[in-house]
């Protein structure tokens, strides 16, 4: 799988996952402890692993925090976004741990914004989900192995906090 196309998946992913951000509201986003929310982002990333439960390699990759793109620098508006990836496993696994999502994330408490391809190159079967109650989001995809590059299958996920401000 062509790893620029991967990338453009990512930035793509990260500005699907704008969550919350409130296009200048300052009454909208709320001020949290930026550790509690990367801790809450970890968190919600290994639910998504569990509801996923594919048997696999997991990348091995923690929240990072960014400013939030709605609000000036100076503002000091944040988000954590924790990338992470599935692979070493059959893509039929992967397969039904994307059939999983759809059948648990609503049960969890998500409501699923988007099922279906993500309009890159490689058309890939995508789910964006929210949460809004717990101000998280959700970008999963899943590639198909590629000769371009020697790529193997991968299950690619993106969880995303709504912006805040650091206290």
């Amino acid at each position: 799988m062509n790893r620029r196309v991967l990338g453009q998946g990512f930035i793509i992913a990260i500005c699907a996952l704008a969550v919350a951000c409130s296009n200048g509201k300052e009454a909208a986003v709320k001020t949290r402890d930026s550790d509690t929310v990367k801790t809450d982002t970890e968190r919600t990333s290994s639910r998504i692993l569990e509801i996923l439960d594919v048997k696999g390699k997991v990348t091995e990759t923690g929240a990072m925090t960014s400013p939030c793109s709605d609000y000036d620098s100076e503002e000091e508006v944040y988000r954590q976004s924790h990338p992470w990836s599935i692979y070493r496993a059959s893509f039929a696994d992967m397969q039904k741990g994307m059939d999983r999502l759809r059948v648990e994330l609503p049960k969890d408490g998500w409501q699923i914004a988007k099922d279906g391809r993500d309009g890159s190159q490689l058309n890939s079967p995508q789910i964006i989900a929210e949460s809004k109650g717990r101000e998280f989001a959700v970008d999963v995809r899943l590639h198909k192995a590629s000769k371009v590059g020697n790529s193997p299958p991968l299950l690619e996920v993106t969880v995303e906090s709504a912006c805040y401000r650091s206290k």
